[in-house]
């Protein structure tokens, strides 16, 4: 992996460039809120001018926090589980599988378009038990491919807003019809984060537009026959929002007298299945 990679890729699929700088950039803070070395290798691998990207660390923490809070949450399913699935979906970049690096009675998919698969074979090894799927995320019939032996950690970060209301509640009635028992851990914008996408860069920059806001896990609940809610934190009251800034500490506390912008950014966690 020597050479340099160059990549072309457009629309949503873009944002993995940007959030996996920033994970680069953490990695290199004196105190990290995620600690990526994968990213810091991964962006040595490709070809491109970062500084176009227009964000620098300050932006980190957006990214940061919630992919170390969706670590935290795996490593648990994986360690109360056992035997187990995990299917990440709209991979991305993202280096998960090393960083959670599972052990040999967990089979990991990763799961995104075809030509971010394609990215992800040149920058990253192979390693046993981990799988690439190429599909988008709305053609359910690739759900048809993972057994359903076993519980199964869906896990899908930073995709769903990219999502119309109907295909995200589609995709998450499937995966709870298909498998046993098992989480869905899943971020979601609230109706501001919506609404705000005219002022987000990362989103602005690609040309990406946002639909699916979620604004409580009863949105979720009362939609998905079958789901229980484990958890569900905000970017502010995240458990690893405390390795943040200062900075972006301070901005918590202004903002937390303004519930619907403190709770752009949620992070949750479900259950279904039977309770073991």
């Amino acid at each position: 992996m020597t050479d340099k990679v160059s990549i072309d890729l457009t629309g949503p699929a873009q944002t993995m460039l940007t959030t996996l700088y920033l994970k680069a950039l953490d990695a290199d803070f004196e105190r990290p809120v995620l600690g990526d070395r994968f990213a810091k290798e991964a962006i040595e691998r490709i070809d491109y001018d970062w500084n176009d990207l227009g964000v620098n660390g300050k932006w980190a923490p957006i990214v940061t926090i919630r992919t170390a809070q969706y670590d935290i949450w795996a490593k648990q399913f994986i360690a109360a589980h056992g035997p187990c699935t995990v299917v990440h979906l709209g991979c991305g970049l993202d280096s998960r599988v090393f960083r959670v690096d599972p052990g040999a009675d967990v089979q990991w998919y990763d799961v995104d378009f075809p030509g971010v698969i394609e990215l992800r074979q040149k920058v990253y090894p192979s390693r046993p038990n981990y799988h690439l799927l190429a599909t988008p995320a709305t053609e359910l019939s690739w759900l048809d491919q993972i057994p359903a032996d076993k519980p199964v950690l869906f896990l899908a970060e930073g995709i769903s807003m990219y999502l119309t209301e109907d295909d995200g509640i589609a995709l998450l009635r499937r995966v709870v019809e298909r498998f046993p028992s098992g989480e869905l851990q899943i971020d979601f914008y609230n109706w501001v984060g919506i609404r705000s996408q005219k002022t987000q860069t990362l989103v602005r920059k690609t040309g990406s537009t946002l639909h699916w806001a979620v604004n409580s896990p009863d949105d979720i609940l009362s939609n998905v026959a079958g789901t229980r809610l484990l958890a569900s934190v905000t970017i502010f009251s995240a458990s690893t929002a405390p390795r943040a800034s200062k900075l972006f500490k301070a901005l918590g506390r202004a903002i937390r007298v303004v519930p619907p912008v403190r709770n752009a950014l949620q992070y949750h966690r479900y259950g279904f299945g039977p309770v073991s």
